[in-house]
């Protein structure tokens, strides 16, 4: 009897020892924050390789269409706030 309670014992320390061991094998390493780094400027120079540029005439135009714009909704504001002026001065005159 004492026997098959040693044995019982030694298989429970025998499967506490390999629980042990199964939890120190080798597990995925997380990459470390350099290694993270490194990888996102070479994911960077990757993605840069792929832009293309627009030509010299292609950004003097688009520039060129950009200030047009501007200057049309700056009138348009200034035409608005104008008339806006107006029927305010024109409501304070009725009312005083």
């Amino acid at each position: 009897m004492a026997e098959k309670e040693k044995n019982t014992q030694l298989t429970t320390e025998n499967k506490a020892v390999e629980t042990k061991k199964a939890d120190k094998a080798p597990k995925e390493k997380k990459p470390g924050f350099f290694s993270k780094v490194a990888k996102w400027f070479r994911d960077l120079r990757s993605e840069a390789k792929k832009v293309v540029w627009p030509s010299g005439k292609q950004v003097v135009n688009n520039t060129a269409i950009v200030i047009l714009v501007v200057i049309v909704v700056c009138a348009f504001v200034a035409l608005l706030d104008f008339g806006f002026g107006q029927i305010r001065d024109l409501i304070a005159t009725l009312l005083a």
